[in-house]
Protein backbone atom coordinates (compact mmCIF):
# COMPACT_ATOMS: atom_id res chain seq x y z
CA UNK A 1 0.00 0.00 0.00
CA UNK A 2 1.55 3.27 -1.08
CA UNK A 3 0.70 6.67 0.28
CA UNK A 4 0.39 9.65 -2.05
CA UNK A 5 2.69 12.63 -1.70
CA UNK A 6 0.67 15.23 0.18
CA UNK A 7 1.48 18.53 1.83
CA UNK A 8 1.02 18.45 5.62
CA UNK A 9 -0.51 21.45 7.38
CA UNK A 10 1.58 21.68 10.52
CA UNK A 11 -0.92 23.83 12.38
CA UNK A 12 -3.92 21.52 12.60
CA UNK A 13 -2.79 18.14 11.40
CA UNK A 14 -4.90 15.02 11.26
CA UNK A 15 -3.13 11.68 11.13
CA UNK A 16 -4.91 8.37 10.63
CA UNK A 17 -3.97 4.82 11.62
CA UNK A 18 -6.23 1.92 10.60
CA UNK A 19 -5.45 -1.20 12.61
CA UNK A 20 -6.66 -4.80 12.61
CA UNK A 21 -6.51 -6.49 16.00
CA UNK A 22 -6.09 -10.24 16.60
CA UNK A 23 -3.58 -10.77 13.78
CA UNK A 24 -2.46 -14.38 14.12
CA UNK A 25 -5.69 -15.59 15.68
CA UNK A 26 -6.60 -17.63 12.59
CA UNK A 27 -5.80 -17.95 8.91
CA UNK A 28 -9.04 -16.12 7.93
CA UNK A 29 -7.93 -13.16 10.05
CA UNK A 30 -4.45 -13.24 8.52
CA UNK A 31 -5.90 -13.40 5.01
CA UNK A 32 -8.06 -10.39 5.75
CA UNK A 33 -5.12 -8.38 7.07
CA UNK A 34 -3.08 -9.13 3.96
CA UNK A 35 -5.95 -8.30 1.57
CA UNK A 36 -6.95 -5.14 3.41
CA UNK A 37 -3.40 -3.83 3.44
CA UNK A 38 -2.54 -4.68 -0.16
CA UNK A 39 -5.87 -3.67 -1.70
CA UNK A 40 -7.54 -1.52 0.93
CA UNK A 41 -6.85 1.05 3.63
CA UNK A 42 -5.44 -1.07 6.47
CA UNK A 43 -2.10 0.31 7.68
CA UNK A 44 -1.33 -1.67 10.84
CA UNK A 45 -2.06 -4.97 12.58
CA UNK A 46 -1.70 -6.08 16.20
CA UNK A 47 -0.20 -9.56 16.47
CA UNK A 48 -1.24 -12.12 19.08
CA UNK A 49 2.17 -13.76 19.26
CA UNK A 50 0.93 -16.89 21.07
CA UNK A 51 -2.15 -17.47 18.91
CA UNK A 52 -2.63 -20.56 16.70
CA UNK A 53 -1.87 -18.83 13.39
CA UNK A 54 0.87 -16.49 14.63
CA UNK A 55 3.59 -18.09 12.48
CA UNK A 56 1.40 -17.73 9.39
CA UNK A 57 0.83 -14.07 10.31
CA UNK A 58 4.57 -13.46 10.66
CA UNK A 59 5.28 -15.03 7.28
CA UNK A 60 2.71 -12.75 5.64
CA UNK A 61 4.00 -9.70 7.52
CA UNK A 62 7.56 -10.30 6.30
CA UNK A 63 6.27 -9.83 2.75
CA UNK A 64 4.46 -6.59 3.69
CA UNK A 65 7.16 -4.14 4.83
CA UNK A 66 4.76 -1.18 4.79
CA UNK A 67 2.40 -2.88 7.27
CA UNK A 68 2.98 -1.69 10.83
CA UNK A 69 2.91 -4.83 12.98
CA UNK A 70 2.55 -4.38 16.73
CA UNK A 71 2.25 -6.62 19.75
CA UNK A 72 -1.27 -7.46 20.92
CA UNK A 73 -0.42 -8.57 24.46
CA UNK A 74 -2.74 -11.36 25.56
CA UNK A 75 -3.57 -12.22 29.17
CA UNK A 76 -7.26 -12.94 28.61
CA UNK A 77 -9.13 -15.19 26.16
CA UNK A 78 -6.10 -16.75 24.58
CA UNK A 79 -3.05 -18.94 24.82
CA UNK A 80 0.18 -18.17 26.70
CA UNK A 81 3.70 -18.17 25.37
CA UNK A 82 5.21 -19.63 28.54
CA UNK A 83 4.58 -23.22 29.63
CA UNK A 84 1.75 -23.89 32.12
CA UNK A 85 4.16 -24.77 34.94
CA UNK A 86 5.68 -21.27 34.69
CA UNK A 87 2.37 -19.41 34.97
CA UNK A 88 -0.09 -21.73 36.77
CA UNK A 89 -2.05 -18.84 38.25
CA UNK A 90 -2.78 -17.22 34.88
CA UNK A 91 -4.46 -20.18 33.19
CA UNK A 92 -7.30 -22.59 33.74
CA UNK A 93 -7.37 -26.40 33.46
CA UNK A 94 -7.65 -26.07 29.68
CA UNK A 95 -4.29 -24.31 29.49
CA UNK A 96 -5.86 -21.04 28.35
CA UNK A 97 -6.05 -17.63 29.97
CA UNK A 98 -9.20 -16.79 31.93
CA UNK A 99 -12.10 -14.98 30.27
CA UNK A 100 -13.47 -12.75 33.06
CA UNK A 101 -11.50 -9.46 33.07
CA UNK A 102 -13.05 -8.21 36.31
CA UNK A 103 -12.36 -11.31 38.39
CA UNK A 104 -8.90 -11.86 36.96
CA UNK A 105 -8.10 -8.15 37.10
CA UNK A 106 -8.90 -7.99 40.80
CA UNK A 107 -6.88 -11.10 41.57
CA UNK A 108 -3.95 -9.71 39.61
CA UNK A 109 -4.12 -6.41 41.47
CA UNK A 110 -3.87 -7.98 44.95
CA UNK A 111 -1.58 -10.96 44.35
CA UNK A 112 2.21 -10.42 44.12
CA UNK A 113 2.62 -13.98 42.81
CA UNK A 114 0.16 -13.41 39.97
CA UNK A 115 1.94 -10.14 39.20
CA UNK A 116 5.25 -11.96 38.96
CA UNK A 117 3.76 -14.52 36.58
CA UNK A 118 2.06 -11.83 34.48
CA UNK A 119 5.29 -9.87 34.18
CA UNK A 120 7.09 -13.02 33.05
CA UNK A 121 4.43 -13.75 30.42
CA UNK A 122 4.41 -10.18 29.14
CA UNK A 123 8.20 -10.15 28.81
CA UNK A 124 8.07 -13.52 27.04
CA UNK A 125 5.58 -12.13 24.52
CA UNK A 126 7.85 -9.14 23.85
CA UNK A 127 10.80 -11.48 23.38
CA UNK A 128 8.89 -13.87 21.12
CA UNK A 129 7.87 -10.93 18.93
CA UNK A 130 11.48 -9.67 18.76
CA UNK A 131 12.69 -13.13 17.79
CA UNK A 132 10.46 -12.98 14.69
CA UNK A 133 12.61 -10.19 13.25
CA UNK A 134 9.74 -7.74 12.74
CA UNK A 135 9.97 -4.08 13.68
CA UNK A 136 7.74 -3.46 16.70
CA UNK A 137 5.32 -0.80 15.44
CA UNK A 138 3.17 -0.47 18.55
CA UNK A 139 1.90 -2.20 21.69
CA UNK A 140 -1.61 -2.74 23.01
CA UNK A 141 -3.47 -5.55 24.74
CA UNK A 142 -6.35 -7.87 23.98
CA UNK A 143 -9.57 -6.38 25.41
CA UNK A 144 -7.55 -3.24 26.26
CA UNK A 145 -6.19 -5.01 29.32
CA UNK A 146 -3.10 -2.80 29.24
CA UNK A 147 -5.29 -0.32 31.16
CA UNK A 148 -4.81 -2.57 34.18
CA UNK A 149 -2.19 -0.86 36.39
CA UNK A 150 -0.11 -4.03 36.77
CA UNK A 151 -0.02 -4.67 33.03
CA UNK A 152 0.65 -1.03 32.18
CA UNK A 153 3.49 -0.87 34.71
CA UNK A 154 5.02 -3.96 33.17
CA UNK A 155 4.82 -2.44 29.69
CA UNK A 156 6.44 0.76 30.92
CA UNK A 157 9.34 -1.25 32.37
CA UNK A 158 9.80 -3.59 29.41
CA UNK A 159 9.03 -1.42 26.36
CA UNK A 160 12.18 0.77 26.58
CA UNK A 161 14.30 -2.34 26.03
CA UNK A 162 12.44 -2.94 22.75
CA UNK A 163 12.74 0.51 21.19
CA UNK A 164 10.02 2.44 23.07
CA UNK A 165 7.21 1.48 20.65
CA UNK A 166 4.04 3.59 20.67
CA UNK A 167 1.35 2.38 23.09
CA UNK A 168 -2.35 2.54 22.26
CA UNK A 169 -4.43 4.92 24.38
CA UNK A 170 -8.03 3.60 24.27
CA UNK A 171 -10.10 6.77 24.39
CA UNK A 172 -13.04 7.41 22.04
CA UNK A 173 -14.32 11.02 22.25
CA UNK A 174 -18.08 11.22 22.67
CA UNK A 175 -19.16 13.91 20.21
CA UNK A 176 -17.40 12.61 17.08
CA UNK A 177 -18.30 9.05 18.06
CA UNK A 178 -22.00 9.91 18.31
CA UNK A 179 -21.98 11.99 15.12
CA UNK A 180 -20.45 9.05 13.29
CA UNK A 181 -22.67 6.32 14.72
CA UNK A 182 -25.90 8.23 15.43
CA UNK A 183 -26.83 5.52 17.92
CA UNK A 184 -26.55 4.57 21.61
CA UNK A 185 -25.85 8.10 22.81
CA UNK A 186 -25.89 7.21 26.51
CA UNK A 187 -23.56 4.24 26.04
CA UNK A 188 -21.13 6.33 24.02
CA UNK A 189 -21.17 9.12 26.57
CA UNK A 190 -20.60 6.79 29.54
CA UNK A 191 -17.88 4.93 27.66
CA UNK A 192 -16.13 8.18 26.81
CA UNK A 193 -16.24 9.33 30.44
CA UNK A 194 -14.97 5.96 31.71
CA UNK A 195 -12.05 5.71 29.30
CA UNK A 196 -11.14 9.38 29.73
CA UNK A 197 -10.75 8.77 33.45
CA UNK A 198 -8.84 5.52 32.86
CA UNK A 199 -6.40 7.00 30.36
CA UNK A 200 -5.48 10.29 32.07
CA UNK A 201 -2.83 8.62 34.21
CA UNK A 202 -1.69 6.52 31.27
CA UNK A 203 -1.09 9.58 29.09
CA UNK A 204 0.90 11.31 31.81
CA UNK A 205 3.22 8.36 32.38
CA UNK A 206 3.69 7.79 28.65
CA UNK A 207 4.65 11.42 28.14
CA UNK A 208 7.10 11.33 31.05
CA UNK A 209 8.70 8.19 29.63
CA UNK A 210 8.77 9.71 26.12
CA UNK A 211 6.72 6.83 24.75
CA UNK A 212 4.40 8.05 21.97
CA UNK A 213 0.71 7.26 21.68
CA UNK A 214 -2.40 8.08 19.70
CA UNK A 215 -4.70 10.94 20.69
CA UNK A 216 -8.02 9.24 19.94
CA UNK A 217 -9.35 5.78 19.14
CA UNK A 218 -12.48 4.76 17.26
CA UNK A 219 -14.01 1.29 17.46
CA UNK A 220 -14.48 0.98 21.22
CA UNK A 221 -18.25 1.34 21.02
CA UNK A 222 -18.67 -0.58 17.78
CA UNK A 223 -16.28 -3.49 18.19
CA UNK A 224 -16.87 -6.07 15.49
CA UNK A 225 -19.26 -3.81 13.57
CA UNK A 226 -17.08 -1.40 11.64
CA UNK A 227 -19.28 -1.19 8.56
CA UNK A 228 -18.63 1.03 5.57
CA UNK A 229 -21.24 3.54 6.78
CA UNK A 230 -19.67 3.76 10.23
CA UNK A 231 -16.14 4.03 8.88
CA UNK A 232 -17.21 6.88 6.62
CA UNK A 233 -18.83 8.55 9.64
CA UNK A 234 -15.59 8.33 11.62
CA UNK A 235 -13.67 9.84 8.72
CA UNK A 236 -16.13 12.73 8.46
CA UNK A 237 -15.73 13.47 12.18
CA UNK A 238 -12.02 12.81 12.63
CA UNK A 239 -10.51 15.05 15.35
CA UNK A 240 -7.19 16.82 15.01
CA UNK A 241 -4.16 14.83 16.08
CA UNK A 242 -3.39 11.13 15.66
CA UNK A 243 -6.49 8.95 15.50
CA UNK A 244 -6.50 5.16 15.37
CA UNK A 245 -9.47 3.26 13.99
CA UNK A 246 -9.30 -0.42 14.91
CA UNK A 247 -11.30 -3.39 13.67
CA UNK A 248 -11.47 -7.20 13.53
CA UNK A 249 -11.68 -8.30 9.87
CA UNK A 250 -11.66 -11.88 8.59
CA UNK A 251 -12.33 -13.54 5.25
CA UNK A 252 -14.75 -16.08 6.77
CA UNK A 253 -15.89 -17.53 10.07
CA UNK A 254 -14.33 -20.56 11.74
CA UNK A 255 -14.97 -22.93 14.61
CA UNK A 256 -13.03 -23.49 17.80
CA UNK A 257 -12.07 -21.84 21.06
CA UNK A 258 -10.28 -19.01 19.26
CA UNK A 259 -13.18 -17.88 17.10
CA UNK A 260 -14.52 -14.33 17.27
CA UNK A 261 -17.66 -13.44 19.28
CA UNK A 262 -20.86 -14.42 17.49
CA UNK A 263 -21.98 -10.77 17.41
CA UNK A 264 -18.97 -9.72 15.31
CA UNK A 265 -19.26 -9.12 11.56
CA UNK A 266 -15.67 -9.67 10.40
CA UNK A 267 -16.53 -10.11 6.71
CA UNK A 268 -18.43 -6.80 6.70
CA UNK A 269 -15.45 -5.14 8.35
CA UNK A 270 -13.16 -6.50 5.65
CA UNK A 271 -15.55 -5.20 2.99
CA UNK A 272 -15.40 -1.74 4.57
CA UNK A 273 -11.59 -1.77 4.52
CA UNK A 274 -11.62 -2.76 0.84
CA UNK A 275 -14.34 -0.29 -0.15
CA UNK A 276 -13.38 2.15 -2.95
CA UNK A 277 -15.83 4.62 -1.38
CA UNK A 278 -13.85 4.56 1.87
CA UNK A 279 -10.54 4.92 0.03
CA UNK A 280 -11.85 7.90 -1.93
CA UNK A 281 -13.21 9.47 1.26
CA UNK A 282 -9.83 9.17 2.98
CA UNK A 283 -8.04 10.74 0.04
CA UNK A 284 -10.74 13.41 -0.16
CA UNK A 285 -9.88 14.42 3.40
CA UNK A 286 -6.23 14.74 2.39
CA UNK A 287 -5.24 11.71 4.45
CA UNK A 288 -3.69 8.30 4.03
CA UNK A 289 -3.51 5.61 6.73
CA UNK A 290 -0.13 5.33 8.42
CA UNK A 291 1.58 2.85 10.69
CA UNK A 292 2.06 3.98 14.28
CA UNK A 293 5.74 4.71 13.76
CA UNK A 294 5.04 6.65 10.55
CA UNK A 295 2.42 8.72 12.35
CA UNK A 296 4.80 9.40 15.22
CA UNK A 297 7.61 10.29 12.82
CA UNK A 298 5.38 12.79 11.04
CA UNK A 299 4.63 14.46 14.38
CA UNK A 300 8.36 14.76 15.11
CA UNK A 301 9.02 16.28 11.69
CA UNK A 302 6.21 18.80 12.19
CA UNK A 303 7.67 19.84 15.53
CA UNK A 304 11.11 20.24 13.96
CA UNK A 305 9.70 22.50 11.22
CA UNK A 306 7.91 24.58 13.83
Amino acid sequence: MRSPDTHIDTRRVKRLIVTADDFGLSVPVNEAVEHAHCKGVLSAASLMIGAPAAEDAVERARKLPSLGVGLHLTLLNGRPVLSPDQIPGLIGPNGRFFTDPLRFGLALYVSPELQRQANAEIEAQFERFAAMGLKLDHVNAHRHFHLHPVVFKSIMEIAPRFGRPPVRTPFEPFIPSFKAGRSRALRRMLSSAFYFAQTRRMRRFLQEAQIPSNDNLFGLNDSGALTERLLLGFLDNLPDGTTEIYCHPATRSWEGADNLPSSYRPESELAALLSPVVKNAIEGHGLWPLSFWAAVSSVDKEHQRE
